[in-house]
């Protein structure tokens, strides 16, 4: 067996100019198109003069992303950072393809990578060694792959529970109803409308606008479901005392001193992730406080690819505020904070409402009279306790089983990476 040079054994391809912009993608099409992104197929195009004109099959290298993809059908190149070989005489193409996944290349982020693979040596073995060795790669992986399979069910199981419980819980039927309980031990209780006037009240004397107090608008009645007993429908409007959204033009004042400043990339599905949140430097006046943001806001993506999702704030132990992006809902009663937010995320409630509203026309968007305008079933404040508590139990323990899921799925990927290495350790 020989070691010889990468370029000994991928011979790089012309694509002759011909290139598709990303923008020009269709969801459909009789031509794939293959680009650096991790998905095998990034898009299609019916533009049959793009088709790849070399010979098949071809291993593509994403410069940027250092993605490798085995390509034996008719296709067209995307975008920009490709790069194409055929293999040389006396290496397959598939020995090639799995060489190059294995190829340890150091993470640039979103730098060039070509230059360190151009680097390497490539074990090179006899064909049929070749074809034997790509044999049992291909063994272990379809164990791997079956497995792998088995968990991304489990997620997707996981993911319809999630919705069934919220859905369940914020029907009325995950826990005993409050006009139930108080049914049977023959008392009185407080009903979700004579909760809503408290709410209403507590608006008022919280509101702080200029001019004369307006008041909100009651729930249309088109569509709107019958509800369980003691159950009373209601306006996002009518349940907080401001909904806005952040200043504009804050992201010219970005500091890695300032104030914490929440954009919509930070509200990931059902949850606020700070990671990678930015700063600004900015006074903190009047309309600073109009947008600051406090512990039982609630936070909803209004732009962007992200509209739709949201968050509910827990203590963020510092002084934060919110993007022209996202809407800021602060509620009039902070108890009702937790089921408010079980509503909204629920995928066949409020999610459902706010998503046939963002996507109905043109560019994906939610206006903030949309924000207001959303229904939400409002159970007594005592029921509202039950339910919230028997909702975290479910969702505690899809938690649990989603990261152990996660982390075998990471351990087959490192498997995957572990067993690469070994195959072109010993070829």
């Amino acid at each position: 067996m020989s070691v010889v040079p990468f370029d000994q054994v991928a011979v790089p391809q012309s694509d002759k100019g011909k290139r598709l912009k990303q923008r020009d993608y269709l969801q459909e099409g009789s031509l794939a198109v293959i680009d650096q992104g991790q998905q095998h197929i990034g898009g299609y195009t019916d533009d049959q003069s793009m088709a790849f004109e070399g010979e098949l099959p071809v291993v593509l290298f994403g410069d940027h992303t250092r993605s490798v993809k085995l390509v034996n059908h008719p296709f067209a190149v995307g975008a920009d950072g490709i790069k194409i070989f055929k293999p040389a005489v006396g290496v397959r193409a598939k020995y090639l393809y799995y060489w190059m996944k294995s190829a340890p290349i150091p993470d640039r982020g979103y730098g060039r990578h070509y230059q360190f693979l151009r680097q390497l040596s490539v074990p090179l073995p006899s064909e049929v060694e070749q074809d034997e060795i790509v044999a049992e790669l291909e063994k272990q992986f379809s164990r791997l792959d079956e497995a792998v399979a088995n968990l991304q069910r489990v997620k997707a199981n996981l993911k319809r529970y999630k919705a069934s419980v919220l859905k369940a819980a914020v029907e009325g039927r995950l826990v005993e109803t409050e006009a139930t309980l108080a049914h049977r031990e023959g008392r009185t209780y407080e009903t979700g409308e004579q909760l809503l006037q408290r709410i209403l009240a507590e608006r008022r004397a919280k509101w702080s606008g200029r001019g004369k107090y307006k008041l909100p608008a009651s729930p249309l009645n088109d569509g709107l479901g019958a509800l369980p007993d003691g159950w009373t429908w209601a306006t996002a409007d009518q349940l907080a005392y401001l909904i806005t959204s952040g200043s504009r033009g804050w992201g010219d004042f970005y500091s890695d001193d300032g104030v914490l400043f929440i954009r919509a990339q930070d509200i990931k599905t059902d949850a606020l992730n700070l990671l990678d949140a930015a700063r600004v430097d900015v006074p903190v006046d009047a309309e600073g406080t109009r947008s600051s943001v406090t512990e039982g806001d609630i936070l909803v993506t209004i732009t962007g690819a992200n509209v739709t999702k949201s968050a509910l704030v827990s203590a963020l132990g510092e002084l934060a505020f919110v993007s022209q992006h996202v809407a800021l809902v602060k509620l009039a009663m902070s108890d009702t904070a937790s089921f408010v937010f079980n509503w909204i995320i629920s995928p066949a409630n409020g999610r459902k409402t706010w998503e046939s509203w963002a996507y109905g026309a043109g560019k994906p968007g939610l206006s903030l009279e949309q924000v207001r305008a959303l229904p939400i079933a409002l159970p007594p404040l005592a029921e509202q306790a039950r339910i919230v508590a028997e909702v975290d139990r479910h969702l505690s323990i899809i938690r649990e089983v989603e990261a152990e899921v996660d982390a075998n799925l990471q351990r087959a990927q490192a498997l995957r990476q572990s067993t690469l290495a070994k195959a072109f350790e010993h070829a």
